[in-house]
């Protein structure tokens, strides 16, 4: 018996070593997709929509196949990279705004996580006010109906009444590349409950949509896309629509295109004309597909610009 310490010892120890070598269980979902900062004493929420893989390869241009490897692999991304899906909330005490509102069933699993995203960030989507579009496409209006319904019943929405004539109308779809023509059938599918709602309110910009908030043209992707300018207790914010799509080709090579753009000439003059704006001033920039939150700055750099995101704050300042 006077091994019996040792042996008992043993038999503990092999306990242990055999529960270590059962695999733990994974979870693969990621937290709730929101995140908070603080422009005065209005607050604003990233909220993720989802992501999707784009295959820039094939929607990029001019770029050749070998640059565009290497500026997506200087940021660690494939060429076919997931891509952020955001959205914003601006609360300014009296108000809860919503620009964009993702793709809602469009993207399949991909997107159409706003609402659920929105709940955990303890927003209810029924107190949403209004809800800003910077412009009419799947993964922006998209998420503004499901099964047939406003999704924010409450909201009044709006967007460029260029938008509104261009995509509710299918004599434009000879305008578009033959792969866009879709985005037609799709934009009427999202718009027609809010309209049979009387829920859609377009605006032409420039416009101030309400004290602090302006819409500022940004055409060229889409005839009516905007940004929205929140000045707010000496600071200021933009958020953006599709300005940017591949942040680690578009920002130091601002003449790329996407082939999503209407009139490809005009978004890359909108593109380098925004971001020159947006260097030289400093402002805060709240992009739609910049990897969440897409909150961050855009500097200078040695060939074009580049993105300084956020910092981290557990406060959300």
């Amino acid at each position: 018996m006077k091994h019996y310490p040792l042996l008992l010892a043993l038999l503990v120890s092999g306990a242990s070593l055999s529960a270590l070598a059962t695999p733990l269980s994974t979870q693969q979902t990621q937290a709730p997709g929101y995140y908070r900062m603080a422009l005065g004493d209005w607050q604003i929420t990233a909220v993720s929509d989802g992501t999707v893989a784009v295959p820039f390869d094939k929607l990029l241009t001019p770029i050749t196949p070998e640059k565009l490897k290497a500026r997506m692999a200087q940021a660690n991304l494939p060429v076919n990279a997931e891509t952020s899906i955001n959205a914003f909330v601006i609360n300014t005490g009296k108000q809860l705004i919503l620009v964009d509102a993702g793709a809602g069933p469009l993207f399949g699993d991909a997107g159409g996580h706003l609402p659920e995203n929105l709940r955990a960030a303890g927003i209810d989507p029924n107190a949403i006010d209004t809800v800003l579009l910077t412009h009419i496409h799947a993964d922006h209006s998209g998420g503004v109906q499901r099964e047939g319904k406003p999704v924010f019943p409450n909201a009044t929405v709006r967007v460029d009444q260029r938008d509104v004539d261009f995509w509710l109308n299918p004599a434009h779809q000879r305008e578009v590349e033959e792969g866009q023509r879709h985005t037609f059938a799709e934009s009427e599918r999202s718009l027609r409950p809010v309209m049979d709602a009387g829920k859609l309110s377009p605006f032409r910009a420039p416009v101030q949509i309400m004290p602090g908030i302006d819409a500022i043209p940004a055409a060229g992707h889409t005839p009516g896309s905007v940004i929205y300018r929140v000045s707010h207790a000496g600071k200021t914010l933009l958020l953006w629509g599709d300005i940017i799509h591949a942040h680690p080709v578009q920002l130091p090579q601002p003449e790329v295109a996407i082939h999503f753009d209407v009139n490809r000439q005009q978004a890359v003059a909108t593109r380098e004309k925004v971001l020159a704006q947006a260097a030289r001033e400093g402002d805060w920039i709240a992009a739609a597909h910049i990897a969440f939150p897409g909150i961050g700055k855009v500097m200078k750099a040695e060939e074009g610009y580049r993105w300084v995101p956020i910092n981290y704050s557990a406060q959300g300042k």
